[in-house]
């Protein structure tokens, strides 16, 4: 479960804060100072805006990443390094928020709880069941719904400031669908990890040069057998510094454009002499790669109606509400237009309920699982969610191959994808850069 979730034990963050004292051969800073009464004082690692960075965050998130590179098998940097990368992205982190709550973006509880089922769904498990999962793990599920918040907030923050400003034309679009037709590229999926040497939008000529010579002589250094996760961990100035550089799995149309033309021509475990880019200098390397195949599902065509529950709603009365709507529609009753009338559903009450064509794993299970228990044409019971009270009819099933259907909007999705990266690492400098920061360690 933790590799999952990201959080471990109690007991094994006691042990990996031990280990970081000893691998360090120093005493670890003491910044929770004894107070008149005996209790511990938190104090504080940056000041960042009109917020802080507490040093228990640190200590905390430090613990935690340690822990993950070993359980990685990655080589630690030494200490003061890898706390200096997990302070900066604190600080980021806070930023931001800031910026997020001074634009009024808030996550509501039912997004929050779609986010967490799918985290639930992913871990085998139910959303119900998560808080003991969690517990298990030493995780207070109160304090890693506050995380979650947190990052679901950020994401909407970067897709309004970044995601939502990159613009893709008609043109754009024919051009690559024609480009792709004949690109063998597209047909694979590759595992990228990369290091990046920022440099500022401003910069010197003194400035550019080092840049140069520290990405020239960490790319040696790589070619002579340095570890890659731990020279990213160390250097790198991306956002994935912390992950080993690692930039996940990506299609070969969805690479961003800085690497589109050089990773499909490398071979697995191959370094790139660095490029440069208006962000920074780049290496990359090329970590696996395997073919797309085509896309075949078993999909179900399904109508519905939601009634929420409230204060004045509750779930004896929304499932009676359901019942008697049931009998209606079974009578006879048009379902489209009771539908439109009555169901809290923004995303399909407009459609008289219409869920179109759908794949495995698009809802809830406890949705998913009446839709696959129910024949075509049959209605169900009123039944729970965590979005509220359901009715479900089945209208159709098929065995589909989407390769072809769903082309149009990945293509899309690929090339903002192609532009995200080198767009967020340029926002999120400049909102660094703009950034009152104060270190107090």
């Amino acid at each position: 479960m933790s590799k999952i979730i990201r959080h471990t034990g109690f007991h094994i963050l006691c042990a990996a804060l031990a280990s970081i004292l000893i691998l360090t051969n120093t005493t670890y800073a003491q910044t929770l100072d004894l107070s008149d009464t005996g209790v511990k004082i938190d104090g504080i690692a940056a000041v960042v805006n009109d917020g802080i960075v507490l040093q228990s965050e640190l200590d905390e998130q430090t613990i935690l990443i340690v822990n993950r590179l070993r359980a990685e098998n990655t080589p630690l940097p030494p200490m003061n390094i890898l706390q200096e990368q997990i302070l900066e992205r604190l600080i980021i982190t806070q930023i931001q928020l800031q910026r997020a709550e001074r634009a009024g973006i808030t996550v509501s509880d039912e997004m929050l709880n779609r986010a967490l089922n799918d985290i639930a769904r992913r871990n085998n498990t139910t959303l119900s069941a998560l808080p003991e999962l969690l517990a298990q793990d030493g995780v207070a599920y109160s304090s890693y719904r506050k995380e979650m918040r947190e990052q679901l907030a950020i994401e909407r923050l970067r897709q309004r400031d970044v995601i939502s400003r990159i613009g893709v034309t008609p043109r754009e679009l024919e051009d690559y669908l024609e480009r792709e037709s004949g690109n063998a590229s597209r047909k694979y999926r590759y595992k990228v990890s990369h290091i990046m040497i920022s440099i500022p939008a401003a910069t010197d000529p003194n400035e550019l040069e080092l840049a140069t010579k520290k990405t020239w002589d960490i790319y040696d250094q790589l070619q002579n057998g340095a570890d890659f996760s731990q020279m990213a961990v160390t250097y790198s100035d991306a956002q994935t510094a912390l992950e080993g550089g690692s930039m996940g799995w990506r299609n070969g149309d969805a690479l961003p454009s800085l690497f589109a033309e050089i990773v499909p021509n490398m071979q697995v475990g191959e370094i790139a002499e660095p490029i440069r880019s208006s962000s920074g200098f780049h290496i990359i390397r090329l970590d696996a790669i395997e073919g797309n195949q085509p896309i075949i599902e078993d999909q179900t065509l399904a109508k519905h109606i939601l009634i929420k529950t409230n204060e004045i709603i509750d779930d004896d009365i929304a499932q009676q509400k359901l019942s008697d709507i049931r009998v209606e529609i079974l009578e006879d009753g048009d379902f489209e237009a009771i539908a439109i009338a009555v169901s809290e559903d923004p995303g399909s009450a407009v459609n008289g309920g219409d869920l179109g064509w759908t794949g495995k794993g698009s809802f809830v299970p406890e949705f998913e699982q009446i839709m696959d228990s129910l024949e075509i044409g049959d209605l169900s019971q009123p039944f729970k969610s965590p979005f509220g009270w359901h009715i479900l009819q089945v209208i159709d099933r098929r065995v589909h191959d989407t390769t072809e259907d769903v082309r149009r909007e990945q293509a899309m999705t690929a090339i903002r994808d192609s532009k995200v990266a080198e767009e967020t690492e340029l926002w999120v400098r400049q909102i660094r850069d703009e950034a009152f920061v104060d270190y107090r360690i």
